[in-house]
């Protein structure tokens, strides 16, 4: 069913419609040993934007890794469909992260995909199982301490998808030409041996049309979410990792892993936190260059 639907929407490709059979073939980037992942409860991650060459899939695959989860939410725009249909790109290592989330499907992790805007598509398969994976239009999680909270992609309060969609794709031009500059510095910063950095969302911080937009977007949520009576709410879609209290309600967004590379997770005791995969790396990186040099130390004394 997926597969004849997807090779009609994407040029028949067959690339997506043969998605991994984790039982049956391995990734291109071989996955690590599942002991010794960090443990949460739930993770919440969207905005992959897989099919785009702004998708920072080693920084995913780095992620998925490297932690496990009794529910994993996919909060919409996994896959990008709108550039697929304008130009198919589809490396190995987006196929490895589709690996990696059937993998854990596998396993017994709940997984709960929610679909965006711009993986539509799959809003006509709601309330169906795929491969272990729940399609929702919408979810309600109750958290380990017993809060309520709506979980969807957010591009249903979003006024310019609503009201102006032909905005929406000229925006969407602009922004992937922002993410291929951002390409460009970070494949110099990483030659420099730097961390990854946004360039898309230092601007976004930085213009005020940009700053008043979300601000408002998260108040439209919120005031959504306490009209169904629940204590908060977890969108994605306007790439912003967010915490905060709008009157009663708690507001979280996820981020993405197109610009800051974030996941929202909660621990066994239902406290929530948002992870910055860059900084992770970039901490877990100067420890072992610490322990490293540590080691070799009294080695160099003995000598």
């Amino acid at each position: 069913m997926f597969g004849n639907y997807l090779d009609g929407e994407f040029g028949n490709s067959g690339v997506i419609s043969a998605f991994p059979d984790p039982d049956r073939h391995e990734p291109a980037t071989p996955e690590r040993s599942p002991e010794g992942r960090r443990k949460y409860r739930t993770i919440w991650i969207s905005d992959i934007h897989l099919g785009t060459k702004g998708c920072n899939a080693e920084l995913l695959i780095d992620f998925l890794d490297r932690v496990d989860s009794e529910t994993l939410y996919l909060v919409g725009d996994i896959i990008d469909g709108w550039r697929l249909k304008k130009k198919f790109y589809w490396p190995a290592a987006h196929n490895d992260i589709v690996w990696r989330i059937l993998k854990r499907a596998k396993r017994g992790t709940r997984i709960v995909y929610i679909p965006g805007n711009h993986d539509e598509m799959f809003r006509q398969f709601t309330g169906l199982n795929f491969g272990g994976i729940e399609i929702r239009r919408a979810a309600f999680h109750d958290t380990a301490d017993g809060r309520r909270l709506m979980v969807l992609h957010g591009d249903e309060f979003d006024t310019v998808m609503l009201s102006h969609r032909w905005l929406a794709f000229v925006g969407d031009a602009l922004y992937h030409f922002m993410m291929g500059l951002n390409n460009w510095v970070n494949a110099g910063r990483k030659a420099l041996g730097l961390p990854y950095w946004s360039l898309s969302r230092m601007a976004k911080h930085k213009v005020k049309n940009a700053v008043e937009f979300i601000g408002k977007y998260e108040e439209v949520v919120a005031r959504a979410a306490a009209e169904r009576g629940v204590d908060g709410v977890v969108c994605g879609h306007i790439h912003t990792a967010e915490h905060r209290m709008i009157d009663d309600i708690e507001y979280w967004n996820d981020g993405d892993w197109v610009e800051g590379c974030n996941a929202l997770v909660e621990h066994a005791d239902g406290t929530m936190e948002i992870l910055h995969w860059p900084e992770e790396i970039a901490r877990r990186e100067a420890q072992e260059a610490a322990e490293a040099e540590a080691a070799a130390t009294p080695a160099a004394v003995a000598a």
